[in-house]
């Protein structure tokens, strides 16, 4: 399979061309547009208890699209619904891509997505829940972001601190903890920060520059209430 994202700086679509027998797998409704070669199905990937736990415990579709070639070589077109960046990642195998709500948006054979259960501080106070997705295996996934997608490298030991609602991606193996954005609540709830994540290096940490839950209660603001 290859791949190129295109329009990188505005609406990325993602275009896959996929070798006959090839597939990959994708958030629902991800699809734009495909070949006539191409069938599209919807799965459980691991099964209804893994299904289920995506659905009701990190808020993420019950089933995943699966575009196979079938017929022939194809093309798949496919992109996410907020306005955003869209970013490959490269899994060896080694480690795996812990991903928050709404990150997940493709990924190609090889990569096995679930649902991983936080320190129960960290999904309280995180403001992202308890659960959240994570990818592991050899391949390359596909995740999606409201804004830009930026990257945070850290050396080993460096320490960055990041507002939680701008989370997109991060190693498994990289440690962090919630904090308060200032050394007082009542500073940290005026300052319009409230809670944050203190990561620690080695690794890189991918952003959004755009806060989702910011836009829908700027959206709430100015929509007249019933």
């Amino acid at each position: 399979m290859t791949y190129e994202i295109l329009y990188p700086e505005a609406f990325p679509v993602v275009e896959c061309h996929l070798e006959k027998g090839e597939s990959i797998k994708a958030e629902s409704d991800a699809m734009i547009a495909m070949s006539t070669t191409v069938d599209v199905e919807g799965k459980m990937d691991g099964g209804i208890l893994s299904g289920l736990a995506r659905k009701f415990l990190s808020g993420e579709s019950m089933f995943f699209q699966e575009l196979t070639a079938r017929r022939g070589p194809g093309k798949v077109l496919f992109g996410h619904a907020l306005p955003g960046g869209i970013l490959d990642v490269e899994l060896d195998g080694s480690y795996g891509l812990t991903i928050q709500k709404d990150g997940f948006l493709a990924s190609t054979q090889g990569i096995d997505i679930s649902t991983k259960v936080q320190n129960l501080s960290r999904g309280f106070l995180s403001g992202e829940g308890f659960f959240v997705l994570n990818a592991k295996g050899r391949g390359t996934i596909f995740v999606s972001s409201y804004g830009v997608i930026h990257p945070i490298n850290l050396d080993n030991g460096e320490e960055f601190i990041i507002d939680n609602g701008h989370l997109v991606a991060w190693p498994d193996y990289m440690d962090y903890k919630i904090e308060k954005a200032s050394s007082g609540w009542i500073s940290s709830v005026t300052s319009g920060e409230g809670l944050v994540c203190r990561f620690r290096g080695p690794g890189v940490v991918l952003i959004q520059t755009r806060n989702p839950d910011s836009f829908e209660a700027w959206i709430r603001s100015i929509v007249p209430s019933r």
